[in-house]
């Protein structure tokens, strides 16, 4: 993937691992930025470019999921495609909604939480299983008044791929719609709705689809997204057909197809160029490709640090591991910063000598992307080992 690096003047100085944050900005999706912001300082900018912006984010990240375009809303973030999701259901009291917390970034549960006070929602919450998704108990608590079951596809911490497509089949067959949260997925491991057996599923752009803040996507399956009733409107969710966009017909609201009734413009024009623009180059480097890449590198990483005696999350690389790797107790500490001294100590180490990584809950987490290389892990393990000598 030496062809690939070169493409991430970020990637030079410095062992970037923590897309998990935020992915590196390629250089063909800055040029895209830069040519959109010159239009708009000339003044040359039409809306038709920014809407073709947008169509051309929306198509490329349909085609990467396996979905189609009008299967697809374009939204500002992860949380924004969640309430606009949920929001829109049918909701009664006594309904429920099957999740597991722990794995779950914050903003996919807040929104339940504000549905059992306000609807009267019930919550039901299930342990994780030593940093992995409870299958089995996740089916186990969907009964006939679950409504929805969500779930991660790569938890926010530790950072393993859940099994989303028998999560999603159990709940098919007892009439439970499935909501996905790939924010931590997309772009570096292949999802395909189809195959996941999901009903909904979103994103943001700043991770690994290598674009900006600002920026996101909702799918929503055709036949469920056209039964839906949006919880917010806007004229761009509106069927106009040829009509004027500032036309309306007040006793015939028509939606927009699919999901995108669920467009709030205006949009985020410039994030759509760059989502678009890094879209495209995803697409031809190929995902399956990328997968293959981050995942033997992660594998690497997990391996050598186990080696030296590290606290690898799960133990030894296995199907859990996609392109994230978690030394420490999950849990154990807070949003950025461990428990444990030696952790917090390892990563002002690692930051100190060029290595960009996080700590979430109490773990490191190291996220592998499409521009590191096994010189990059290498560093890493380096420096681990002269740390350990440092401290004996």
């Amino acid at each position: 993937m030496n062809d690939v690096r070169k493409l991430f003047p970020g990637a030079s100085d410095k062992v970037y691992l923590d897309i998990s944050l935020r992915g590196l900005l390629p250089e063909s999706t800055r040029a895209a930025v830069i040519e959109y912001l010159d239009a708009r300082v000339s003044g040359d900018l039409t809306k038709a470019m920014q809407w073709d912006a947008v169509e051309r984010a929306r198509t490329g990240f349909a085609g990467l999921i396996g979905a189609t375009a009008d299967e697809v809303a374009v939204t500002k973030n992860v949380s924004e495609g969640l309430n606009l999701f949920a929001g829109s259901l049918p909701w009664k009291a006594g309904d429920n909604v099957v999740i597991c917390p722990e794995l779950e970034h914050p903003n996919n549960i807040y929104l339940w939480y504000n549905l059992r006070s306000r609807v009267g929602v019930e919550v039901r919450a299930v342990a994780p299983d030593d940093g992995r998704l409870p299958v089995d108990f996740m089916i186990a608590s969907m009964d006939a008044r679950t409504r929805v079951v969500t779930l991660p596809h790569i938890s926010f911490s530790p950072g393993f791929l859940s099994d989303v497509a028998t999560v999603g089949a159990a709940a098919r067959e007892r009439g439970v719609l499935t909501l996905v949260d790939a924010a931590q997925s997309v772009g570096s491991v292949r999802t395909d709705v189809g195959e996941l057996g999901v009903d909904a599923l979103v994103t943001a752009t700043q991770k690994s689809l290598l674009a900006l803040y600002g920026t996101g996507f909702l799918f929503i399956r055709r036949e469920l997204a056209d039964s839906l009733v949006p919880c917010a409107v806007a004229r761009y969710g509106i069927a106009l057909d040829a009509g004027d966009e500032t036309a309306y017909d007040p006793d015939h609201l028509r939606f927009a197809p699919g999901a995108r009734r669920f467009d709030l413009g205006n949009f985020n024009y410039l994030g759509a160029t760059a989502a678009a623009a890094s879209l495209d180059l995803i697409a031809g480097i190929g995902i399956e490709r990328i997968e293959r890449h981050v995942r033997r590198l992660a594998a690497r990483l997990a391996a050598g640090l186990a080696d030296l005696g590290l606290p690898v999350a799960s133990g030894p690389p296995g199907p859990h591991l996609a392109h994230i790797v978690a030394v420490g107790t999950s849990g154990a500490g807070r949003h950025d910063s461990a428990e444990d001294p030696a952790m917090n100590e390892l990563h002002e180490h690692l930051t100190r000598n060029g290595v960009r990584l996080s700590i979430r809950r109490g773990v490191l987490r190291f996220s592998v992307g499409i521009y590191n290389d096994d010189a990059d892990i290498d560093r890493v393990l380096e420096l681990t080992s002269t740390w350990q000598r440092a401290r004996s």
